[in-house]
Formats: C-alpha cells, sequence, structure tokens
C-alpha cells in the first residue's frame, strides 16, 4: 500500500485494487466543512464513508429520534449513565460548535447530504455509539468509571473557550497524538475502546466497503490508527473483526465480588452486632445505617431538587436498595421524576441546547431525570461507604 500525504487532513492510499481518500477533521470546523465538499466535488468517488454509526445518524437527522425515547425505559434497563455520557460529550461538542459557528458534524452530514444528491453509495462505518460505551464500562475498573464521568461533565460544562485557530491546530498529527498520550497515561482502558478499537474497526470498515473510489471522513484523531489498520489488512495480516469489536465483554468478576460483597459485610456486622453485643447495641447499629444512608441519599437527592415525593421515596428506600446491587435508588429516583413531572414536548425539542448548560439541566426535564438518577446514585453510595467504616467501628 502506499500512502500519499496531500495535506495535513488529507491522505490518498492506493492499494492494488482499491483508492481510499481519508479526511481527517475537527467536527466543529467550518474549513472541514468546506474542505469535504470541494474534495467529494474534485473526486467524484463511487463511494463516501463516514464516521457514524446508525443510531446516531438517525438522531441526526430525525427530529423525532429524541420525541420517540422513553427515559424511564431508558433508566430501567439500565441505560441511564450511558445516556448521561452521550449527552454530555454531544453537550461538549455542540458548545464547541457555537464558538466556531459550525453544528458537530456539518462536515460529515455534508458528506452523506452530498452522497444522496448525487447518486453515490453511503457507507456508515463507525461502531454503534452504545456499544462504544458499553465496552468501556465493562472494562473499566470503580475508580476509571468515576474518572470517565467526572472527564465528561467537566468537559461538558467547562467555560473555558477555544478559537477556530485552536480547532484546526487540534488536527495536526503531532497534536492529536500528543493528546492520545496524555489520555493514555490518564485513562488506558478508555483510550483504548474510544480511540484504537474504533481505529480498528474504522479502518476494517472502511476497507471492505465495495468500491474502487473511496473518500472516507472521519475524525482527525483516528488518522493513524486507520491508516495502519487499513496497512495490515492490505497486507493480508490479522486484525479483530467487526464481530469480536461489537462485542460486549462481562464485567469484571472482582467487580460484581465487591458489589455483593459490601452489602453482605454489612449484613453480616449487623447480624453480629444483634448477636454478640445485644439487642440494644444491635438495634442502635442498624438504626444508625439507616440514618447515614438515607441522610445522605436525601441531602443528594435535594441537591438534585427532585420532586418532593420523591426525595422522600428515595430516602426511605435507600438503605434497602443499598443492599442488593441489582437495586438501585438511582434508578427509582429517575424513573419517579419522569413520572411525576413528564417530560413535555418542549423539554424534547430544546434538549441538545439545554444540555450545554448546567442550570438547564434542572428545567428540562428529560435532562432532570437523569440528574436525580445520578445524584440519588451518588448519594446512597457514598452513604455506604461512610456507613461502612463506622459500623466497624461499633464492633
Amino acid at each position: 500500500m502506499k500512502v500519499e500525504t496531500v495535506s495535513d487532513t488529507i491522505h490518498k492510499l492506493i492499494l492494488p485494487d482499491q483508492e481510499i481518500i481519508l479526511v481527517g477533521t475537527a467536527h466543529v470546523s467550518q474549513t472541514s466543512v468546506e474542505e469535504v465538499s470541494s474534495l467529494i466535488e474534485s473526486e467524484n468517488p463511487d463511494r463516501i464513508c463516514i464516521e457514524l454509526d446508525e443510531g446516531r445518524m438517525k438522531s441526526k437527522t430525525e427530529k423525532s429520534s429524541w420525541e420517540n425515547m422513553d427515559i424511564r425505559k431508558v433508566i430501567k434497563d439500565g441505560r441511564g449513565f450511558f445516556l448521561l455520557a452521550n449527552t454530555a460529550l454531544s453537550s461538549f461538542q455542540r458548545r464547541m460548535g457555537e464558538q466556531t459557528g459550525t453544528k458537530p458534524g456539518d462536515e460529515i452530514l455534508g458528506a452523506a447530504a452530498l452522497a444522496k444528491e448525487k447518486g453515490i453509495p453511503l457507507s456508515l462505518c463507525d461502531r454503534d455509539i452504545q456499544t462504544t460505551f458499553k465496552r468501556a464500562w465493562a472494562k473499566s475498573s470503580l475508580w476509571n468509571k468515576c474518572k470517565l464521568i467526572a472527564t465528561l461533565l467537566s468537559a461538558a460544562f467547562s467555560k473555558e473557550e477555544i478559537t477556530a485557530e485552536e480547532l484546526e491546530d487540534l488536527k495536526k498529527q503531532d497534536t492529536l497524538q500528543s493528546m492520545m498520550n496524555e489520555m493514555a497515561k490518564e485513562l488506558p482502558t478508555i483510550k483504548e475502546v474510544l480511540i484504537d478499537e474504533r481505529d480498528q474497526y474504522l479502518g476494517r470498515s472502511i476497507f471492505e466497503a465495495e468500491g474502487k473510489k473511496k473518500i472516507a471522513v472521519i475524525g482527525a484523531g483516528h488518522t493513524n490508527g486507520v491508516i495502519s489498520t487499513i496497512e495490515k489488512l492490505s497486507r493480508g495480516e490479522s486484525t479483530p473483526s467487526l464481530e469480536s469489536l461489537s462485542f460486549i465483554p462481562k464485567g469484571a468478576p472482582v467487580g460484581k465480588i465487591v458489589s455483593w460483597l459490601i452489602p453482605l459485610l454489612i449484613v453480616a456486622i449487623l447480624v453480629y452486632g444483634f448477636v454478640s453485643a445485644g439487642w440494644d447495641q444491635g438495634m442502635r447499629m442498624f438504626l444508625l445505617w439507616i440514618a447515614v444512608n438515607c441522610s445522605c441519599t436525601f441531602i443528594a437527592t435535594t441537591a438534585s431538587l427532585a420532586h418532593p415525593l420523591n426525595i422522600i421515596a428515595c430516602a426511605i428506600t435507600a438503605p434497602l436498595f443499598a443492599l442488593h446491587p441489582a437495586l438501585g435508588v438511582g434508578m427509582l429516583g429517575g424513573i419517579l421524576e419522569a413520572t411525576l413531572r413528564k417530560p413535555k414536548v418542549k423539554d424534547f425539542e430544546s434538549i441538545n441546547d439545554d444540555a450545554m448548560k448546567f442550570s438547564h439541566w434542572y428545567k428540562n426535564r428529560i435532562l432532570h431525570a437523569l440528574l436525580v438518577f445520578f445524584f440519588s446514585s451518588l448519594g446512597s453510595a457514598f452513604g455506604t461507604l461512610i456507613a461502612f467504616p463506622v459500623l466497624i467501628s461499633r464492633l
């Protein structure tokens, strides 16, 4: 395979049976939008590949995708954290896009529109976003999960501004490589799933797509990895299949053991208190457990400005739910909030704009349900962590 570097953002991959033109973009860059459009016009490819999956393509092109979402079902199915992460990531991109006057992914949607206009076959080459988040979640330790959520939320609500010139600099490979190296140090598993695996998925999808002359529009951060993957495939070397990269691994056994171990230890401590120290001491320890867990959950749920009935329900059930990993007070809080304050049409229509301002998460009923879900989960977790050493000290 021969690689011709046309510019910082455009690379031509010349293979025996096909030519692939990779365009690395910044996703919120007006220059990228113009560059992609101009390249398609001049090269006239027989296929266009874009860094989108069917789910995200639908959400970007069909207004009804949000309106058809049942937030209660999302939380009940255990997808609350994934929706929270996806919303925070989208908020970050939209905020950067507002600063530069470009909507996130305009260059990709522009490529799709041109493909339709010119009758050029279109391939959606990215991995499903839910699969990516689920793999990242399953492969991460508890600490890395916390860091991932904290990173996404801090990025979503950061007030730091970025100029168009700085965005264009981000498309340079040396700058991006430096950023990837930093991510690998801080969150190696997350970097592996969000970047490395998607490089392999995108590379194989683009390589296997039909066509002799293809233009592939991808994020600039994936360029080196995609080129490397296509180069290996052209030499007949083994790389992960699309199926293996889409498989959702089971969580680490250690995580499941810990999730059951702490509740079992708390129950054992409470039972031991009754048996060894007598009824009075055992009851004091039991009431202490209830008081600590109820209080932390009450404070956290109140901070989320949940419905008063929801606050009471979460606080009362927190001690019980904390003793069973399959039962989450956050799930109860999120579902109850969406039930007591049912989302309205305007909440669906303004969700993308509201997600960019933290204060609007309290006003938009969909985002508010997610906020209550997150805060109540956090409060119960803190209650358990605080109560555990206190109970041990009372033995």
